[in-house]
C-alpha cells in the first residue's frame, strides 16, 4: 500500500501566513494570536485537551478526529519544536509539549545542527539534515503500512511542496489577518497546476481547503 505524505489540519490566516512574526520561547507563534488560528478545533468534542464534557460535531470535529488517522511518524521544521536558532546550546529542553507530546509516533525533526534523539512517553524525536527526498524516506521507514504527516511550519511545507513530495494537504483558513511572518501561500491557486481542490467552508467560520494530488 502507498505510504502518503499528508499535511492535516494546518492553519493559516485569511492571509495566507502560518504564524506571525518574532517568535520566542512564550510565543510560539510570534506576534499571530494561535487562539484565533486554532478556536475552529479546540472547540470540537474530539479535541484532545478537552478538559470538560461537550464540543461541537460536523465537519470540524471530523477533521479533529482525523488527525491521527494511519499517521505513522512525522515531519516538522525546527521552528515548529522549538524557537531556538543554531547550534543546540540546551539540550534540557525538549520541545513545547511537555511530557506528552501530541504525536504518538516517531517525530523527524529537520535541523543542520545534530542533536540525539530521544523520547518522552510514546513520541521519539529524531533530529535530521538531508534533502526532503532522504528525510521522507526515513519516515517511511518508521512508518511500516501507514502514512507520514507533514506537520509545518509553512516553510517545511513550502519546501517539500517544491520537491513534489506532498500527496495531500487539508489547510483550515482562519476568518483573521496577521499581517506578516511566515506565508504558506500568497493564494491557494497557487497549488491548483499540481493539484486539484475543493474548498468548504464551516459553521465555525474557517473554511477548509481539501488538495489532492493531480
Amino acid at each position: 500500500m502507498e505510504q502518503l505524505l499528508r499535511v492535516q489540519n494546518f492553519c493559516v490566516s485569511r492571509d495566507g501566513f502560518g504564524t506571525g512574526e518574532h517568535q520566542s520561547l512564550e510565543r510560539p507563534f510570534g506576534h499571530a494570536d494561535p487562539g484565533a488560528l486554532f478556536a475552529w478545533a479546540g472547540a470540537t468534542a474530539s479535541w484532545p485537551n478537552r478538559t470538560e464534557p461537550g464540543g461541537t460535531r460536523g465537519l470540524d470535529d471530523y477533521f479533529t478526529r482525523d488527525f491521527t488517522h494511519n499517521i505513522g511518524a512525522e515531519i516538522m521544521g525546527r521552528n515548529k519544536f522549538g524557537p531556538q536558532r543554531g547550534p543546540w546550546a540546551d539540550h534540557e529542553w525538549r520541545g513545547w509539549w511537555g511530557d506528552e507530546p501530541p504525536f504518538h509516533t516517531p517525530v523527524f525533526v529537520l535541523t543542520h545542527h545534530p542533536r540525539p534523539s530521544f523520547t518522552l512517553s510514546d513520541t521519539t524525536f529524531h533530529f535530521v539534515d538531508g534533502e526532503p527526498a532522504a528525510v521522507l524516506a526515513a519516515a517511511r521507514e518508521a512508518a511500516p503500512g501507514k502514512d507520514v504527516r507533514l506537520g509545518g511550519g509553512a516553510t517545511t511545507i513550502r519546501e517539500f511542496l517544491d520537491a513534489g513530495l506532498v500527496d495531500t494537504l487539508h489547510v483550515a483558513v482562519a476568518p483573521v489577518e496577521i499581517g506578516s511572518g511566515v506565508r504558506l501561500w500568497e493564494s491557494p491557486e497557487e497549488l491548483l497546476d499540481r493539484f486539484h481542490l475543493d474548498v468548504v467552508p464551516s459553521p465555525s467560520g474557517v473554511t477548509h481547503h481539501l488538495f489532492w494530488r493531480r
